[in-house]
């Protein structure tokens, strides 16, 4: 996340700028900076906390760019949609089941394959709640867009 807000203040000048169009700064946010705050999400285990602040992250910075504060009481639907951005939460997704279609297409010997495996372990597991893995993240993306293996 630091160096999507790395990005962020490089292009800060730009983006703030009130004389530029509002779709322009979307098509710049979308091309430039959104790429370094999802670097390697397709790999994460991500949690609901991670999903959060990733949000948080992606509001900040459209509000920015739309002139707009918490103060001014304007939704998250509506700053995305004159921005032209889609959700954080829904690009994290998708970007995790092209990765998941990726493996899967590979032969069951390959490296990728192998560790996918390695995810599922036997045996007794210790108390409280399941640790959250890759796979069970994917395959709650699945179950959420009604898809299956």
């Amino acid at each position: 996340m630091r160096t999507g807000w790395m990005k962020w203040k490089s292009a800060s000048g730009f983006l703030c700028d009130r004389g530029m169009p509002t779709r322009l700064k979307g098509k710049f946010y979308r091309t430039a900076i959104r790429p370094a705050l999802l670097y390697g999400v397709e790999c994460w285990a991500v949690k609901q906390c991670h999903i959060q602040k990733m949000s948080v992250a992606e509001m900040r910075m459209l509000r920015w760019m739309c002139g707009h504060t918490r103060k001014d009481r304007v939704r998250n639907e509506t700053i995305r949609q004159r921005v032209g951005v889609a959700s954080i939460e829904d690009k994290m997704r998708e970007s995790r089941l092209r990765w998941f279609g990726h493996v899967r297409r590979r032969p069951s010997d390959a490296p990728v394959r192998r560790v996918e495996m390695c995810g599922e372990e036997a045996g007794k597991r210790g108390r409280g709640r399941p640790k959250q893995t890759w796979v069970r993240g994917v395959r709650s993306d699945m179950l959420l867009l009604g898809l299956d293996e």
